[in-house]
């Protein structure tokens, strides 16, 4: 899926010329991080579709030298302001930040893909159980006011939208006289290489596509997906589907009937969805039953069958890869070569205390 916090040390891209993004093969990140999501195809795909990419380097290695820098005529590299290791705890950007040929971004505060991770293997039917209660209004009354205005749907986010977040994001393009506006609406959780495809293809239905998004509000997104869902609230999500250029707009918190005054604010042209079922409204009605009846409601098949549920499920089943190994190792100042070595590619802020009657100044690396 692609996240937010990875967009963000993207954004560079507003200072720099050309923005090249060298995924790491499957095998070194299996290595050093532990088994990605998705597969290496998929990888590609997911970064080519980031607006503010400009190329990407297949197979990059996972460590960045400054032989990679000269072979792609870059001028420095771009971190994010967390930490990485190699398996044997050595710094990945070590020779270029020593040569001054690194920069570094600050990464999106409240979420990371450890934390959507632990998310999805905490899903639970009862999570939602409170969907009845006022929290859902108290939480619009507080949309994306201060650290208490969280989603009660996907209360384990820490993130806090900004309108400035959201100006990054956008392209702050209006549609131009020729246009064809097309709208999709949707939950668009966890976004991923299938919702890549599908606003690919919405987008080559004209030879001057502008996109709109109309994303669901979290407890719509419960009330017709159930579960856990949505994993990434609303404001996740927002993010993560501005920085798809295959879309031009967003609509946060868009109706989910495509109604007339919908159509008619917006000036849409064409309503797309794709071949997922539809979900009844709360009344039961269609909820596309006005761009059906108006003659434009298109069906668009992506040719990718990946969904939402299907990056649950392979995360779930490689649970147990996610959480071994974590690495640790004690040295002491006075008896060289002491060690413990436990590996984790998944899991942050893990604490070790090593007590030693006998041994003083031992360091936890």
């Amino acid at each position: 899926y692609i996240k937010h916090g990875h967009h963000d040390s993207s954004i560079v891209n507003m200072v720099i010329m050309t923005l090249i993004i060298p995924p790491h093969p499957v095998g070194e990140i299996s290595q050093h991080k532990g088994p990605p999501v998705f597969t290496q195809d998929e990888r590609y795909k997911m970064v080519r579709a980031i607006k503010w990419v400009d190329e990407i380097v297949e197979g990059a290695p996972y460590v960045t030298t400054l032989e990679t820098l000269d072979k792609y005529t870059s001028d420095f590299c771009v971190h994010g302001d967390d930490i990485t290791l190699t398996v044997d705890g050595k710094d990945t950007y070590e020779e270029v930040k020593r040569s001054g040929r690194y920069r570094e971004c600050k990464r999106t505060q409240g979420v990371s893909t450890t934390d959507l991770v632990g998310r999805m293997l905490l899903m639970t039917k009862a999570h939602h159980s409170n969907i009845g209660h006022s929290d859902y209004q108290q939480h619009t009354d507080n949309f994306g006011k201060g650290p208490k205005g969280h989603s009660p749907w996907t209360g384990v986010s820490q993130f806090l939208q900004t309108s400035q977040k959201i100006i990054q994001f956008a392209s702050g393009q209006e549609p131009q006289p020729g246009d064809t506006i097309i709208y999709v609406a949707g939950a668009f959780d966890l976004f991923h290489i299938g919702h890549v495809d599908f606003l690919e293809a919405v987008s080559r239905l004209s030879d001057k596509p502008y996109v709109i998004v109309g994303l669901h509000f979290d407890q719509e997104v419960n009330r017709y997906k159930g579960k856990n869902y949505p994993i990434m609230n609303v404001h996740e999500r927002t993010l993560s589907v501005l920085a798809c250029r295959y879309v031009s707009e967003v609509v946060i918190g868009a109706p989910y009937a495509v109604t007339r005054e919908l159509l008619d604010h917006f000036k849409v042209d064409l309503v797309c969805h794709g071949k997922t079922e539809v979900h009844p409204d709360k009344d039961g009605s269609d909820p596309y039953a006005e761009p059906r009846k108006k003659g434009i409601l298109h069906t668009v098949d992506s040719m990718n069958s990946l969904t939402t549920d299907s990056i649950v499920q392979r995360i779930i089943k490689n649970r147990s890869r996610h959480y071994d190994n974590i690495s640790v190792v004690v040295r002491s100042h006075h008896h060289d070569n002491i060690s413990v070595v436990v590996r984790s590619r998944h899991c942050d802020n893990i604490s070790v205390v090593v007590r030693s009657r006998h041994y003083d100044n031992i360091s936890v690396v």
